[in-house]
């Protein structure tokens, strides 16, 4: 079973990837698309290239625990998805993981560390 996971952001989504099995989570790079079209396109077809069983998304949470206007962003990018590409989808907290990711040795990307972040999370529960 391969996974990805999607730290989406306002300006980059961090990809961070994982074969069930293997039990290793890689970065696989930044989509950078301005549009939303643009990005469930790109999305999608790593989906198809990779063979991604399912998705684990970053949801921003306030530190109250409660939703925002960010999270409705990754709301209607996850609709749009759906509605592209019939695929599962886990939400994830995504609460500290930007700041999880910036203690983080390698040459991978914030983006990646903290999409990286929220499989290693995804996993252990």
């Amino acid at each position: 079973m391969n996974i990805l996971a999607i730290d989406y952001g306002t300006k980059r989504i961090g990809l961070a990837w994982v074969q069930l099995g293997l039990g290793v989570v890689l970065p696989y790079g930044i989509i950078e698309k301005p549009t939303l079209q643009g990005q469930v396109q790109a999305v999608v077809e790593l989906i198809e290239k990779e063979g991604i069983d399912t998705l684990v998304v970053g949801l921003p949470l306030g530190l109250n625990g409660k939703e925002n206007e960010n999270t409705e962003r990754v709301h209607a990018f996850v609709l749009a998805l759906k509605k592209a590409k019939e695929i599962s989808v886990e939400f994830i907290d995504e609460r500290f993981s930007s700041k999880q990711a910036d203690v983080m040795g390698g040459d991978a990307s914030r983006d990646e560390k903290a999409a990286m972040v929220l499989l290693q999370n995804y996993l252990a529960n």
